[in-house]
């Protein structure tokens, strides 16, 4: 069996080649390597921390080494422990500056062990490791991963904390050697003043101060050094989009844009992409916590996307990162598997709806039809227009009901949002307004506006739901109202089909709601219920359903099993819904949290009206 592959010469290679060169390679050497790293690291610790024996077969060749080599070469293994386990995660992902660093520390610690401990086995450890990696070397050539200074202060917070512990079991690891008894007061500020290279309240005899000293400043100066490295290494900023990748996607998308509703998202400016060689496929991305994450179908030209898929693969070797892949299509999802040996698992299902087939008459529809009906007898008009019939002033002031509604300090989403409005170039996008003006005659900053959704274009003849923002005071149903309109609308703007929102797990919740569903099936949908109290998949699922859509399956691809919960997190941070950044203590707070984008949750005014629905 063989397939044509975009960028190779013979235009032909056999799946079984490609599944080994691009498929999971056993990380065997790595994950040993990292292990053995964080095992020596604990060793070196140990032996810095704890006193050494009292006699030895090389105690009498220390008794002529000089008096402070001792506690010097103590304060050398501790450091030297620290920075291994520091750099074992590092080494497991295959990083060539941390195999360099490793390389350098690994004999200093051993011999601070011999020199210290007397301890030929922990020498002959760390030596026999060294060996390893100069071995191994050609496993680790991974490139740095996308990094700025605001790692500096978490270093500083991390490695404070984490050094402020280790003083107080380094102080409290002579217990024979301490001068009457010291409480933990007098303990923790010995550790403080010790991390700063000052003497503090607690005394030892038999000259224990100078190791417990030079062990503390050796813990203090490692903070503060790498804390500065951080602080001033270049930045190597993630991937964004060039104005040039910008236009050769636009263009991409002209010729393919019908083929997933997904596509035009892939226009967001934090994403990176990488092309196929012949440049008729693309493939965008964000790295996230180490992994590698696309959204979505590659764009461009099918008989091309083999090509996308082998660079995006060779860029994540190259950085080690882990591939992965959210919310394609049932043939992205095929291509992907078959083009790289990863696996795939359903995710959920997209809301499409067909405007041919759309109507608001009958039984099925009563829910829907008696909610925009009374919306529209107290007062509230729709317009359904292209972003490009919007002018200036009009479109400023739906950007700032936009933002102003947001509730959540940052803009959420990722596979399934643009996070932009009127940007050049999306004046085929079409915005659904809902008007009405304020009865106790107050002026509005946003006039009479009450709410908006965003399409962006699917194709030639599609649009794909992106963002809806409510004023709170509006009435409840302001969503609805607006997706008919926008249905409504949808044939006078040669639009033929409708993308809404994404429902997580909706075949579970389906099948298991039905007569005959097995115990497993109602264990799960039970556990999706829970679920929904804090992440709202059943109600998602049900506001969607309200327009009887068809619903059109999205996979999720992943190396191994094991990777799905570091991709779930991954994904969570993309998509705005856990923020690790640091906080901004002089941000402006929002008053009251307000609609978010439709970006695989449910926006809270949506589960507002399915509750009172």
């Amino acid at each position: 069996m063989s397939v044509t592959v975009d960028g190779d010469k013979s235009g032909l290679v056999p799946v079984r080649v490609r599944r080994i060169l691009h498929g999971p390679r056993p990380e065997k050497v790595p994950a040993l390597v990292g292990t053995a790293c964080t095992l020596v690291g604990l060793i070196d610790i140990a032996a810095g921390v704890f006193p050494r024996f009292r006699a030895s077969r090389m105690h009498a060749v220390a008794e002529v080494l000089p008096g402070t080599l001792g506690p010097l070469s103590a304060a050398l293994s501790l450091s030297a422990g620290v920075l291994l386990l520091l750099l074992a995660h590092g080494l497991k992902r295959h990083k060539r500056r941390a195999w360099r660093a490793a390389v350098v520390l690994l004999p200093l610690g051993g011999l601070a062990q011999f020199v210290w401990r007397h301890s030929v086995l922990g020498g002959l450890l760390s030596l026999a490791l060294l060996a390893l990696l100069l071995r191994h070397r050609s496993e680790f050539a991974a490139l740095p991963d996308p990094r700025s200074r605001w790692r500096a202060l978490a270093n500083f917070v991390v490695m404070g904390a984490g050094s402020i512990a280790l003083g107080l079991v380094i102080v409290s690891a002579h217990p024979g050697r301490v001068v009457g008894s010291p409480s933990l007061t007098d303990r923790l500020e010995h550790v403080l003043f010790g991390l700063f290279g000052v003497e503090g309240p607690v005394g030892y005899t038999k000259g224990v101060d100078w190791t417990v000293g030079y062990s503390l400043g050796a813990l203090g100066m490692l903070t503060a050094l790498t804390t500065i490295y951080l602080a001033f290494r270049p930045e190597h900023p993630a991937a964004r989009l060039t104005d040039d990748d910008e236009a050769r996607l636009r263009g991409l998308l002209d010729q393919h844009g019908g083929r997933d509703s997904l596509g035009h998202f892939a226009l967001r400016r934090d994403k990176g992409v990488v092309f196929s060689p012949s440049g008729k496929a693309a493939v965008t991305y964000r790295v996230v916590s180490g992994v590698m994450l696309a959204s979505g179908d590659p764009i461009g030209d099918v008989e091309a996307w083999p090509g996308a898929i082998e660079r995006f693969m060779d860029e994540a070797k190259a950085h080690s990162w882990t591939p992965a892949v959210m919310g394609c299509s049932e043939t992205g999802g095929q291509v992907w598997t078959r083009e790289t040996g990863l696996d795939a698992l359903e995710l959920g299902d997209e809301a499409v709806v067909d405007v041919a087939d759309f109507s608001l008459s009958g039984r099925a529809m009563r829910n829907v039809r008696q909610m925009v009906k009374r919306i529209e007898r107290n007062g509230y008009t729709t317009q359904v227009r292209r972003v490009a019939d919007l002018d200036e002033a009009e479109l400023a002031q739906v950007r700032r009901a936009a933002a102003a509604w947001r509730g959540t300090d940052t803009e959420r989403g990722f596979s399934m949002a643009l996070g932009r409005i009127g940007a050049p170039g999306d004046g085929d996008a079409v915005i659904a307004t809902a008007h009405k003006a304020d009865e106790d005659g107050t002026d509005s900053p946003y006039g009479d506006l009450k709410a908006i959704i965003h399409f962006v274009p699917w194709g030639r003849d599609g649009m794909s739901l992106e963002l809806m923002r409510r004023d709170r005071s509006a009435d409840p149903g302001m969503n609805e109202l607006l997706i008919v309109a926008a249905l409504h609308a949808s044939p006078g703007l040669g639009i033929a089909r409708v993308s809404l929102n994404f429902a997580m797990f909706r075949s579970a919740l389906a099948r298991g709601e039905k007569i005959g569903a097995g115990p497993v099936l109602r264990v799960w949908r039970g556990l999706l219920v829970f679920l929904s109290r804090w992440f709202q998949i059943e109600s998602l699922y049900k506001f969607n359903a309200k327009f009887r859509p068809r619903w059109e399956p999205r996979f999720v691809v992943y190396r191994t099993s094991r990777d799905l919960p570091r991709i779930g997190f991954a994904a969570m941070q993309a998509e705005g819904f856990v923020n690790l950044s640091l906080p901004r203590p002089f941000t402006r707070r929002r008053p009251a949290p307000a609609p978010r984008p439709c970006a695989h949750i449910v926006p809270a005014a949506v589960e507002r009206e399915v509750r009172a629905a």
